[in-house]
């Protein structure tokens, strides 16, 4: 548990000493994708300074939040918990909460593997994709390449090599490929917030399509999508 107490007797205040510290909600976003050895974590949490991740791991722990595990290969690897993984629907609403607050990335910000894979989590709209193809996207973001695999109201994001596959444009499509595979800046979000369309995006270069069929863009831009003025209007 945090050493720090708020003296109340509620829940929320219970949730806030549990995760609240800092740092504390940034290894549960990255847990959510998956078991993470403490190297990992530090690797996805650059600013993170050595002492704190230990000391926020062992008060999640105690916590009931995560647990230390083996895992084949691996070695020792930390994991959320039943009761940890609990929190993903509230840490998704959270992030769709802020998105409307995130405005242009400082020139310190980074991106990581994990935080991409959670911000696509965040603006999948199953209900749209439910009514629209299946399809496989793979995205380049700076060194980052992930795969989003759209089955229906299902996604499945995972992280390919870390260069991604190599590229022939052009080139026959096989099972399991790609339908699309596109290249994209930090401007993705204004696609995501729907403040431009993919057409707008690969014209003002925040999107630029590498292989496959650039129409599929399009439901890409209705499959993840956070209307960020539905939110401020609420």
């Amino acid at each position: 548990m945090a050493s720090r107490s708020y003296g109340q007797y509620c829940g929320v205040t219970s949730a806030v000493e549990l995760i609240g510290e800092r740092w504390a909600l940034l290894i549960v976003r990255d847990l959510l994708v998956g078991p993470r050895r403490y190297t990992d974590l530090k690797q996805g949490l650059p600013k993170i300074p050595t002492n704190i991740l230990s000391t926020r791991l062992k008060e999640l722990q105690e916590g009931g939040v995560v647990r230390r595990v083996p895992l084949l290969h691996c070695g020792l690897v930390y994991e959320l918990t039943p009761y940890g993984r609990e929190l993903e629907p509230i840490v998704l609403a959270l992030g769709r909460w802020g998105f409307a607050a995130m405005g242009d990335p400082g020139p310190d910000d980074v991106v990581t593997v994990d935080s991409l894979t959670m911000a696509l989590r965040t603006a999948f709209r199953a209900d749209a994709a439910a009514s629209l193809p299946s399809a496989v996207y793979d995205l380049h973001v700076g060194d980052i390449v992930l795969r989003a695999d759209v089955d229906g109201a299902d996604l499945v994001v995972a992280q390919l090599a870390p260069a991604g596959r190599p590229v022939t444009p052009g080139a026959p499509r096989r099972a399991g490929e790609p339908d699309v595979v596109f290249a994209a800046g930090p401007g993705i979000r204004r696609v995501i917030s729907g403040e431009l369309s993919p057409t707008e995006a690969i014209d003002q270069d925040v999107l630029a399509v590498v292989d496959g069929d650039a129409t599929l863009l399009e439901r890409f831009a209705e499959t993840f999508f956070i209307d960020t003025a539905g939110l401020a209007a609420a």
